[in-house]
């Protein structure tokens, strides 16, 4: 019963025992002692060993001889748990905690309840270290695992030596497979998103570039949309990860150089044709473009910068109109258009009186497409 303990080194000790015989500190029951006896110079008749020759095993060999009648048994201890053990089928089995067996390392059960999530064992018998690396080192396995480690954020390389579910042993990896690693790095990219690559203004421009020809020329440019890029991450982004192993070291990787690297030159000459980074206004200022939308690409200028730029400029080969965002001398917007020539015929009037109230040190001709652009307040008087 569990008043004993479940240590099978007990039964052994009452079996040998002389006189008093005991068990776990409680009398044995000397029939059921006498049975067992009986039983075992029967099996000794049978395969015709002499009592004595060889001698009774001692303590020291109950665990291993108990390991070699169930090896699918042997069982570690888990890190941080008295008690609770799992064996080397898999399988998670517990000891009361107050039992003396409930802190050993290694153990073989030799009968439990195998009910519950950690079954229950009634009996068992402890095992060294060396006990197990004499009865089962040439069946244990040895393998380079590189895996990610969704909570540091990083890829985890380690030689892992294995008896069954049971690590034996560990250790880190000097020198994993690079490409393994990137495979694996890609992998919790993946589960954390895009936005943990270091975008910044060149490299999202980019992506949206190349998003702007992909819709204006189907089929004949890499899809970045979100899906996409974290679908090919592989193909893409994975060459470029040399010497990353966590999300930390993405901030080295460069991005832009990734996303074009399966564009060929040809095909970034057009990149940069229709869909260029910067356009010039007549003031002589390049202004960035936005292709956040796709369909409509965004230049933010100020609306004195502008003057003399009779129609809307277009990008994508001449296909797709600018969407102009018309600021004021203090980057505020004053109008949207992707018609110009329309704005100066109809909408600038309203605008210009309006700004002459709030900005009358600055320049707002009557007639702005034969006004002189410029990226200042006009000039004082007598300068």
């Amino acid at each position: 019963g569990s008043g004993s303990g479940v240590d099978l080194r007990l039964r052994m000790e009452a079996l040998r025992g002389r006189g008093e015989r005991t068990y776990g500190g409680r009398a044995a029951d000397r029939g059921t002692l006498e049975r067992v006896r009986k039983q075992a110079r029967a099996l000794r008749d049978r395969v015709g060993v002499t009592e004595g020759r060889p001698p009774t095993p001692s303590e020291a060999h109950v665990g291993p001889l108990a390991a070699l009648a169930y090896p699918d048994r042997v069982g570690r201890l888990r890190a941080g748990s008295r008690g609770r053990f799992l064996l080397r089928n898999g399988r998670g089995v517990s000891v009361d905690p107050a039992d003396a067996l409930a802190g050993e390392e290694w153990l073989v059960v030799v009968e439990l309840d195998a009910r519950g999530r950690d079954g229950r064992v009634f009996q068992a018998a402890p095992l060294t270290s060396a006990d197990v690396e004499a009865l089962f080192g040439e069946q244990m396995t040895v393998a380079e695992e590189v895996a990610w480690d969704e909570g540091a954020g990083r890829v985890l390389a380690r030689r892992v030596r294995r008896l069954g579910a049971i690590i034996v042993s560990e250790g880190a990896l000097r020198d994993p497979d690079p490409v393994v690693v990137a495979s694996v790095l890609c992998d919790g990219i993946r589960t954390r998103g895009l936005h943990v690559l270091p975008w910044d203004k060149e490299s999202t421009q980019l992506r949206q570039r190349l998003q702007f020809m992909a819709q204006l020329s189907p089929g004949e440019w890499p899809d970045a949309t979100d899906e996409a890029l974290l679908n090919s991450l592989d193909s893409w982004l994975a060459p470029f990860l040399s010497g990353c192993r966590s999300l930390d070291d993405l901030g080295r990787v460069p991005l832009a150089d990734a996303l074009l690297a399966g564009v060929a030159w040809e095909g970034r000459a057009v990149l940069d044709r229709e869909a260029p980074t910067h356009f010039q206004v007549p003031s002589g200022s390049r202004i960035a473009l936005d292709y956040a939308d796709p369909a409509a690409p965004v230049p933010a200028v100020r609306l004195q910068e502008v003057f003399g730029l009779l129609d809307t400029p277009k990008v994508g080969g001449g296909r797709v109109p600018l969407t102009l965002h018309l600021l004021s001398p203090a980057h505020r917007p004053v109008q949207v258009t992707r018609d110009l020539a329309s704005f100066w015929r109809n909408a600038y009037f309203d605008v210009r009186k309006d700004l002459r109230a709030r900005y009358p040190k600055h320049s707002w001709p009557e007639d702005p497409l034969t006004a002189e652009p410029t990226r200042r307040a006009k000039p004082r008087k007598g300068s």
